[in-house]
């Protein structure tokens, strides 16, 4: 007859291994997730850049210029890349302060949010905020979006009305400023 000693010891074993191939799954998936992100990125550059090539008129030149004074005179240029951030940290609101200060994943979810606003419509569930982003509304995708959008909760960007719907808090402005 076994102890309950080796018993127990042969569970927390079983345990750990399946902790340590669960972290090594996570990590698989964080990876995944940066080159996917990092993809996306670049699809948003090229879209930006080719709007960019067929907005110009005959005047190539005066509108190039015309960008790039008003490129060289923004206080804080947006780029893709500066504003994704691996584990970025969600700032606590305050008055004066830019959408620009989040990471596009929290952009996007106060975008999609700011939209919804504009059109009179009522708060969004995490299920809607994957559709509306063109994600497919697994759970684990779901859960990323609930995470991230009870963040912004906290953190006063966003209004939880009833668990799970989500609005932009009250007096929150669009991506300009945060007043």
């Amino acid at each position: 007859m076994p102890s309950v000693s080796g018993l127990l010891e042969q569970r927390e074993l079983t345990a750990r291994r399946r902790v340590e191939a669960l972290r090594e799954e996570a990590d698989r998936v964080q990876a995944e997730l940066v080159a996917a992100e990092q993809d996306w990125k670049e699809w948003l550059i090229a879209r930006s850049r080719v709007g960019e090539v067929l907005a110009m008129s005959g005047d190539e030149a005066a509108v190039r210029d015309a960008s790039k004074a008003v490129r060289d005179t923004d206080p804080q240029p947006e780029t893709p890349t500066e504003a994704a951030k691996a584990k970025s940290v969600v700032p606590v609101w305050r008055v004066g302060l830019a959408w620009s200060a989040l990471s596009v994943d929290y952009q996007r979810i106060l975008s999609v949010l700011s939209d919804r606003g504009c059109l009179g419509q009522g708060p969004l569930t995490c299920q809607e905020m994957a559709v509306a982003f063109g994600i497919e509304a697994v759970p684990a995708k779901v859960e990323t979006l609930r995470s991230k959008a009870k963040r912004l909760v906290a953190r006063g960007w966003l209004a939880e009305s009833a668990p799970g719907q989500f609005t932009l808090m009250p007096g929150l402005a669009g991506p300009g400023g945060g007043s």
